[in-house]
């Protein structure tokens, strides 16, 4: 689909009065700018695919796991009901269950699921509305399945979405990995269900993006005894996934479950979390749903503030949460120190910047910054270039380093020729000149990768110097 859609328009007017007129022009600017260059259109695997898929898994592939779709309902759209339902019934992999939770008065949906005549449907006629996470708790609670994933009762999923769950999950147990959790990228559809944009294209586990930002949000899919022990809490409803998402993470890679020190989330727990690099679920837009109207859902926005807060508590962290100008997005501020509240943190860095515009301070595993030449007042895609995450490397010219590294890190510069020292804050000060920027980059991936390979995650924090 190309051009505005009415939802932009709500989200422009919201925009405008939370933010004011200048960062609205910039934002609006920014938008019109990525919408020229947006071009997507979903693919579902095609016949053929679908069929090898799906005699692979009836040859067991996975060790016949079992999947449980859990699907709060309550008075659903009937049509919306029916190509959710259909979406889990043409999946290549048909190991699973789909658990309706119907907290409807009229229980219209019984008849339509006896209609399909498919035993792997069932439905569950709850006597009153309790709310989203009561409700969906209800449908863990007769959950059956080795792993259990979340949908909505108005989305749907794409047919190879529990093929590609357990394809990963066979995958990782081969290299000797039990997946707690898993996700996928996402996209959007319009009303009709039709039309497909805004495709979410995901980042392997990032902690530090999660805790500004639910990005994993959908097809989310958790082993089911950790999903049965955390359960959904209803003081989160409207961002009730969202603090899921964060409990699980801080079990996997906290303090209670492996013996970490406070404040140290383990990295190498991080391979039980697992991403799926293809689009498996669509969100479909409509005029009540957050993903059409941000503002329909506001509670969901500060619900999803306190799920961090909560997280920062649960796991040692000291450390305060506020919202960004953009609803969804926050921004994490730790106490006396990034490496006082945080000592998984190795390596801070910033952003760098040359006539306003971002020319590096943050790369990947190729020495490339993802945000290099977007304007400095720009979020980019999905707003990420604003926000705190977890790096493969951060530049040397924007960079603190914890104090117990600091050794390492200079052994490093003077390897390289460059004699240095530390300001009190962490950061490097040089006897001579910078070398040029090839050479900074290459230095520094060189620090990142041995402070990785201590077991310390390297921070972008990009508004930390401008």
């Amino acid at each position: 689909m190309s051009g505005l859609h009415k939802a932009d328009i709500k989200k422009a007017y919201y925009y405008l009065k939370r933010n004011g007129l200048r960062d609205t022009f910039l934002a609006a600017l920014e938008r019109l700018q990525m919408k020229r260059g947006e071009k997507y259109v979903y693919e579902a695997p095609d016949g053929r695919t679908l069929m090898q898929q799906k005699k692979r898994a009836e040859e067991g592939f996975a060790d016949s796991v079992k999947f449980s779709i859990l699907v709060p309902a309550y008075h659903t759209k009937e049509s919306f009901f029916c190509a959710m339902a259909e979406s889990v019934l043409k999946q290549s992999y048909g190991c699973f269950e789909l658990v309706i939770a119907d907290a409807g008065a009229q229980k219209k949906l019984e008849d339509i699921i006896k209609g399909y005549g498919d035993d792997r449907l069932r439905y569950l006629a709850l006597d009153e509305n309790r709310g989203i996470s009561e409700n969906t708790n209800k449908a863990l609670a007769a959950a059956r399945g080795d792993y259990i994933g979340l949908l909505d009762h108005d989305d749907m999923l794409a047919p190879d979405a529990l093929y590609e769950m357990a394809d990963a999950i066979s995958r990782a147990k081969k290299e000797g990995v039990v997946p707690k959790l898993l996700y996928s990228d996402e996209d959007k559809c319009d009303e009709s269900g039709e039309h497909y944009y805004e495709p979410h294209r995901k980042p392997a586990f990032n902690l530090d993006l999660l805790l500004s930002n639910n990005y994993i949000c959908h097809f989310m899919v958790m082993e089911a005894g950790l999903m049965k022990k955390l359960g959904l809490q209803k003081a989160y409803d409207g961002a009730q996934d969202f603090d899921l998402a964060l409990r699980a993470a801080g079990s996997i890679l906290g303090t209670s479950e492996n013996g970490q020190a406070p404040g140290r989330l383990g990295v190498a727990e991080e391979k039980a979390i697992c991403h799926i690099p293809k689009v498996l679920y669509h969100w479909r837009c409509h005029g009540d749903s957050t993903a059409a109207n941000p503002q329909s859902k506001q509670y969901a926005y500060e619900a999803g503030e306190r799920a961090i807060a909560a997280f920062l508590r649960d796991n040692g962290l000291e450390g305060s949460v506020k919202p960004t100008k953009h609803l969804g997005f926050y921004r994490v501020r730790y106490g006396q120190d990034v490496f006082h509240s945080r000592a998984d943190i190795g390596i801070i860095g910033g952003k760098l910047l040359r006539n306003n515009k971002i020319t590096g301070g943050i790369y990947d595993a190729d020495g490339i910054c993802p945000y290099e030449g977007l304007y400095k007042d720009f979020g980019g895609y999905l707003h990420r270039a604003s926000l705190i995450q977890d790096a493969y490397a951060v530049d040397i010219r924007r960079m603190r380093v914890r104090t117990e590294l600091r050794p390492m890190v200079k052994s490093i510069l003077e390897e390289n020729g460059y004699a240095a020292g530390f300001l009190a804050d962490g950061m490097p000060v040089w006897n001579k000149v910078l070398p040029p920027d090839s050479l900074c980059r290459q230095i520094s991936m060189e620090i990142c990768r041995r402070v990785q390979s201590l077991g310390y995650r390297i921070l972008w924090i990009p508004d930390w110097i401008k």
